[in-house]
């Protein structure tokens, strides 16, 4: 009984995103690090990108990265909706994304660039040029999911009690 009272929602989550990472990293070779990995490596929490990263290319002398998912993606974090494309590109260094292509963000009626990530302590500013939002970094210790983002639980749970 004592180890999984120890075990809440929110301990869970991060501990079933381990998971998945560690079963995904199986893909790549023994010495090559996930793009998650390479995430963290950067002092990056690896929820800033989606589950499902199929590959990845990174120039480690320069920063510019290219990173591969199986499709476009799509997904609802809090109010905003967020798409990733298939090919997401950029420039990383620690705490820092710049030239970022392929992510966008609805705001009201608009799609909008994310154009940088920066990482400020405990926050992530996400901008889209001109304007720019912070948000606790501790909202990205999870990996959304593509069409359900973080709340495919509840709607697995919704659609069981449904049924």
């Amino acid at each position: 009984m004592g180890m999984v009272s120890l075990l809440t929602a929110s301990s869970l989550a991060p501990l079933l995103c381990t998971l998945f990472l560690t079963l995904t990293s199986a893909t790549f070779s023994d010495d090559t690090p996930t793009a998650y990995e390479v995430l963290q490596d950067y002092d990056f929490p690896v929820g800033i990108i989606p589950k499902g990263v199929t590959g990845y290319k990174l120039n480690k002398e320069t920063g510019e990265f290219s990173a591969y998912l199986s499709q476009t993606c799509k997904f609802p974090i809090e109010s905003y909706e967020l798409e990733y494309k298939s090919t997401i590109r950029g420039v990383i260094s620690k705490d820092k994304i710049t030239n970022l292509q392929g992510v966008q963000v609805k705001v009201l009626f608009f799609w909008l660039n994310i154009v940088e990530v920066v990482r400020d302590g405990d926050e992530l500013q996400f901008s889209v040029g001109l304007l720019s939002a912070n948000f606790p970094i501790d909202n990205f210790f999870e990996c959304p999911q593509c069409g359900c983002g973080l709340n495919c639980d509840k709607l697995r749970s919704s659609l069981v009690s449904y049924s």
